[in-house]
């Protein structure tokens, strides 16, 4: 604890490119033949959490790494109305981010996206979490950093370098207002 809390009083008092390094070797782009979005791998195994909506309805679907490696990729399993998707690519030679119990987030506290917003690959984002609510069974963070189409998967990350959520979705027409299915929810 004393470790971690030190590792957020640094970020506190510096910027998040060291964090942002660690982390971005573990996103995704994630290409279908209808769309596009981000992912982060779960595992070491290859294993990617996304959006439901960004594979949804696809036919074809690749993961691009930093890398710029295209893997061909499988569904493994997704919940339509938590929005999430797992998915698996054959190789894990890459690294994971881990998550955060996002039982501990709390309103004010910085967050990153990280994610491919208009096919601009692996593209961050700050803000800070704005309010946490519940909304058809899901439990959302909500947060005023920037995420557009393209961020739908990707993950939201703290002061720690850990996903705290699942960049899901923003009110349009509101400068602001996004949501992150919380990491909990993506766990179970």
């Amino acid at each position: 604890q004393l470790e971690q809390s030190i590792s957020t009083l640094k970020v506190g008092f510096q910027d998040f490119s060291e964090i942002i390094e660690n982390t971005v070797d573990s996103v995704v782009s994630v290409q279908t033949n209808v769309g596009s979005g981000s992912g982060f791998f779960y595992d070491n195994d290859g294993t990617v959490i996304t959006n439901y909506h960004v594979i949804e309805g696809a036919t074809l679907a690749n993961i691009v790494t930093h890398d710029g490696a295209r893997h061909l990729v499988r569904l493994i399993g997704f919940n339509e109305n938590a929005d999430i998707a797992v998915l698996q690519i054959n190789d894990t030679s890459y690294s994971r981010i881990k998550l955060a119990d996002s039982d501990d987030v709390r309103v004010g506290e910085k967050a990153i996206a990280i994610g491919n917003p208009g096919g601009l690959d692996f593209t961050v984002t700050q803000g800070i979490v704005s309010a946490r609510r519940e909304d058809n069974n899901n439990e959302y963070i909500q947060i005023d950093v920037p995420i557009n189409p393209g961020n739908s998967g990707g993950p939201l990350i703290n002061a720690n370098g850990q996903v705290i959520g699942v960049n899901t979705l923003k009110i349009l027409g509101f400068e602001g207002v996004g949501f992150a299915l919380s990491s909990n929810q993506v766990e179970d």
